[in-house]
């Protein structure tokens, strides 16, 4: 987990890495079976969604700063949810649905709120205490006082301290997906955390029909558009990526990628790169890697005579996981993002 020091107190650096660590122990902190996270659901995206031993149904909502209107977006939840009725294979809705609020400290607007909202929402503050160079995450129950404590493994790094809401434009947009499953969803807004958590000068910059990422207009890392559909998704998101090009001889520092995922969006099978010019809406020509075409791709130039700085440090960085045939979207992201940061060194 990154953790960042503010005065003479620890906290997460973002959101993101709060939620990480949350999903990751939700076992060992509250005795929950996770179910989604990210949970996009008319227009509502809930942080986590989980089930306790008998099915139910249990929403944490996770703030890492004061927040005065998380009441309200719980009942919004918990509204869609009931109407809805999702995963009624694992969920039993018999029971009432189990709110949970995680927050730093609350607000008394949170008390006020809560006092004449007829849901019951459980109120959990946390704090990060330090102990012979341990980190541990400190739980507190604001209505019983009960206390939880679990270790923390970490590292410092210069990031963003907070990760704004998705912008109304991209929660629009996955909206008009009609062809997008929910965990395509899911993935696209958990990339957008991951994206604008990994470097503080990273913007979130909208256009009419995408979503880019990086220091301006010229230094970026990733896209998602939503525009026509030249790019073979039609109904759906499409992931653009900027990669390393593995072919040394193309002199290209980086080109612009799509990312061709599976159908859930857990894993990539292919990658091309478009080039700029279009004629009658066909692609001239392009460069297809097939996985894992593209990693090998990389492995030879770092290995071959010509031997290409980029490519070697990419692959050493990432060999474990290419190794044990991994093809997680999350090694590409994590490739882009380390090209975009190398770049502006």
């Amino acid at each position: 987990m990154n953790l960042i020091k503010t005065g003479n107190s620890w906290k997460f650096a973002t959101e993101a890495d709060l939620e990480d660590f949350v999903w990751a122990n939700l076992k060992e902190l509250f005795g929950l079976i996770p179910l989604k996270r990210q949970y996009y659901i008319k227009g509502q995206i809930c942080d986590i969604l989980a089930l306790n031993d008998k099915k139910q149904l249990v929403v944490l909502e996770l703030k890492n700063g004061e927040d005065r209107y998380i009441v309200q977006q719980l009942t919004r939840y918990y509204e869609a949810l009931l109407e809805n009725k999702p995963f009624l294979d694992e969920v039993d809705y018999g029971q009432p649905i189990s709110l949970i609020a995680i927050k730093p400290n609350f607000h008394r607007d949170n008390f006020t709120d809560r006092k004449y909202n007829h849901l019951s929402i459980q109120f959990l503050s946390f704090q990060i205490l330090e102990a012979s160079k341990n980190f541990y995450l400190e739980l507190k129950d604001l209505d019983n006082g009960k206390l939880s404590k679990i270790e923390i493994p970490h590292q410092e790094r210069n990031v963003s301290e907070d990760i704004s809401a998705p912008p109304r434009a991209i929660i629009n947009r996955l909206a008009k997906c009609h062809n997008s499953s929910e965990n395509e969803r899911e993935t696209v807004l958990r990339i957008r955390k991951k994206i604008l958590g990994f470097d503080k000068r990273i913007q979130e910059i909208v256009k009419p029909n995408s979503i880019e990422y990086g220091k301006g207009k010229s230094k970026l890392c990733a896209e998602f558009y939503f525009g026509s559909t030249i790019y073979g998704f039609k109904g759906r998101p499409n992931l653009f990526l900027r990669l390393p090009e593995p072919e040394p001889y193309l002199k290209q520092n980086t080109l612009r990628m799509h990312i061709f995922p599976d159908k859930d969006w857990t894993s990539f099978y292919r990658i091309i790169h478009y080039p700029r010019a279009f004629i009658s809406n066909k692609i001239r020509s392009c460069s297809m890697y097939e996985y894992p075409a593209f990693i090998e791709t990389i492995k030879r130039c770092a290995e071959g005579e010509l031997r290409d700085e980029r490519s070697r440090i990419c692959y050493e960085k990432y060999e474990k996981l290419i190794l044990s045939g991994t093809n997680s979207l999350e090694i590409l992201v994590e490739i882009a993002l380390d090209t975009w940061l190398t770049g502006l060194k």
